[in-house]
């Protein structure tokens, strides 16, 4: 392994240490909401980062990293060990460039229609293999945000049960920004009965184990509420140099 320079070295401390943090604050909400800390996900959000950062969070035992963009996670996974880890796509993702991931990547978190559900079933047949995928529901019901409304998620849900290379974990989310955390709470509950809801239904091929929310200004609130995944950037990696219009 080649040495790292002082400035790499003050670099990795400072990831190490906000993990640390994120991980401890993880454990009191989980502990407080009745669950086990163990039993939540910390995904790292390395948009804007560079592949330095992410191995960096990797080495501090992060074992999944997500990336909004597909042509920024196939810049970064030559560099990175991915040895027992995970690629998830968490931003909008484009039909065309389901061919690109599709063998790259071991998540889709934002998949909001049936157009694109059904690509992912299309490339991943011609891969021959199974992609795990949530559903992203736009719980606030903004006009300029991706995700299903959750009035069509039934429909989704509907349309993947018989897919045979697509496999639904749960369900995604990015609630209205809001000036304070607690006022997301209402959002995460509601994103909670749904996913208790779909669950207790036992639709084939519909596996409701994950349920991805919060980040860096909320992730605490959203464990409370029910997240088993949350997607952090910025508390992990600090603030990126461009303007950020969702995840982390």
């Amino acid at each position: 392994m080649t040495e790292k320079s002082s400035t790499e070295t003050e670099r990795f401390e400072f990831i190490k240490n906000n993990i640390e943090d994120v991980r401890r604050r993880i454990a009191q909400a989980a502990c407080k909401s009745g669950r086990r800390p163990e039993d939540i996900t910390l995904v790292a959000v390395t948009k804007t980062m560079p592949a330095s950062d992410a191995e960096a969070a990797l080495e501090c035992g992060i074992k999944v990293i997500g990336e909004n963009k597909v042509q920024e996670l196939l810049s970064k996974l030559p560099q990175l060990d991915m040895s027992g880890r995970e690629a998830h796509i968490i931003g909008h993702l484009q039909t065309n460039k389901v061919k690109m991931i599709i063998d790259k990547a071991d998540m889709i978190q934002s998949v909001d229609s049936i157009h694109l559900l059904g690509e992912i079933e299309r490339q991943a047949a011609r891969a021959d293999r199974n992609m795990d995928v949530l559903i992203e529901v736009n719980i606030g019901e903004e006009a300029s945000k991706t995700g299903a409304m959750p009035d069509k998620l039934g429909e989704l849900l509907d349309a993947a049960s018989g897919m045979e290379h697509i496999k639904v974990r749960g369900l995604m989310a990015i609630p209205p920004r809001c000036e304070e955390k607690e006022l997301s709470r209402p959002y995460f509950a509601k994103m909670r009965r749904l996913f208790v809801d779909i669950g207790g239904k036992k639709t084939d091929n519909i596996d409701m184990r994950i349920l991805s929310m919060g980040m860096s200004g909320d992730f605490d609130v959203a464990v409370e509420e029910g997240a088993t995944m949350v997607r952090v950037g910025t508390a992990i990696f600090g603030h990126r140099n461009v303007p950020a219009k969702s995840d982390g």
